[in-house]
């Protein structure tokens, strides 16, 4: 991790900043800028519900997609996913938060998907969430606080009013908007999955370490 402290004294007039002052100067840049786009009241209100997240569990259709669904001639459905929401989902689990898909459809793209992420939770088919919420709870000895769930549309809303952190997409249902501790301000399938994952690992206070990994 590299803090105000992890630098050696500063360079004489005329000598340019060693790659140690470059990469704090980078993370105090970037860590500003998030700050003023990012972080407002209700960010910052989030985090301590945040912070107790152990598991993120997402919807699919709306949430790491915008919710289209195309069909090849032969049949099989597409979907598009973004690389953004990949990566945060990546940070994530280096944050040690699990990440589990639920979903009301099936489809061999979410698998592939699945698959790229190295993501073992996927659960499709499944219209009763909370039933998969109870199993997977009490299969990882969670309590519901330590779950996180982010779902747009009426088939999550039971779901998001058991968790311990809700969130949705900046394009959700009103009904869900009205309920959820969380409304990205990015759609579906738009990097909103990485806003939620940013902050939870914010809230964690791993942010500059995470970032720093790959400064320096």
């Amino acid at each position: 991790m590299i803090d105000n402290d992890s630098c050696p004294s500063p360079h004489k007039d005329g000598v340019y900043p060693g790659d140690c002052e470059f990469t704090r100067a980078l993370l105090q840049k970037a860590a500003a800028r998030t700050e003023n786009q990012e972080k407002g009241y209700v960010w910052r209100r989030c985090l301590p519900k945040a912070r107790e997240v152990k598991l993120l569990l997402l919807d699919v259709d709306g949430v790491l997609t915008n919710g289209s669904i195309a069909y090849t001639d032969e049949g099989s459905e597409v979907k598009t996913f973004n690389s953004r929401d990949g990566f945060g989902m990546n940070l994530l689990r280096k944050a040690e938060v699990e990440i589990g898909l639920i979903t009301a459809r099936s489809s061999q793209a979410l698998n592939r998907r699945a698959q790229d992420l190295n993501l073992t939770r996927v659960y499709q088919g499944k219209r009763n969430k909370v039933a998969v919420f109870e199993e997977v709870i009490a299969e990882m000895g969670l309590v519901p606080r330590q779950v996180a769930y982010m779902g747009d549309d009426w088939l999550d809303l039971a779901l998001l009013a058991r968790v311990g952190f809700s969130a949705t997409v900046a394009d959700a249902v009103p009904e869900v908007i009205e309920v959820v501790d969380y409304v990205a301000r990015r759609p579906g399938g738009n990097g909103a999955v990485r806003e939620v994952c940013d902050l939870i690992i914010d809230a964690k206070g791993l942010y500059r370490e995470l970032l720093g990994q790959y400064l320096g």
